[in-house]
């Protein structure tokens, strides 16, 4: 069973053509008190994110409802724990809505290990 309070995030992937709906899904996770932390929409490559998106901080009690809210747009998004293995929150830990964006796994920490970038908030967990 997953601790309730075991932090989670997701990323919102979005193209031109989804940046109206990603744009009104931020801003009703902006207004949601399940939501800790609202990332800025990126409109490039990332980290491992190939494409335009932002991320959203909550924890595993809340994830049922933000998998909805993403799902009710009909957007792209990749939804994952944040444990001390990168590789895994990003691979086989992950739940993907939507069609799968290919990641470059290559940026990620090795597992046990953050290079310094907070990853849950204004800091890591």
């Amino acid at each position: 069973m997953t601790n309730p309070d075991a932090p989670y995030h997701a990323h919102i992937y979005f193209d031109d053509s989804e940046r109206v709906a990603a744009t009104g899904l931020r801003k009703d996770f902006g207004r949601d008190p399940a939501i800790l932390f609202v990332g800025d929409m990126t409109d490039g490559a990332a980290g491992p994110h190939p494409i335009a998106q932002y991320e959203v901080h909550f924890l595993a009690r809340s994830k049922d409802g933000v998998v909805a809210a993403i799902e009710a747009t009909g957007l792209r998004a990749l939804v994952h724990p944040l444990t001390d293995d990168d590789l895994a929150d990003h691979t086989t830990l992950a739940h993907w809505i939507g069609e799968p964006v290919e990641l470059d796994v290559t940026v990620l920490d090795p597992p046990g290990i953050n290079q310094g970038i907070p990853r849950f908030g204004i800091s890591d967990f």
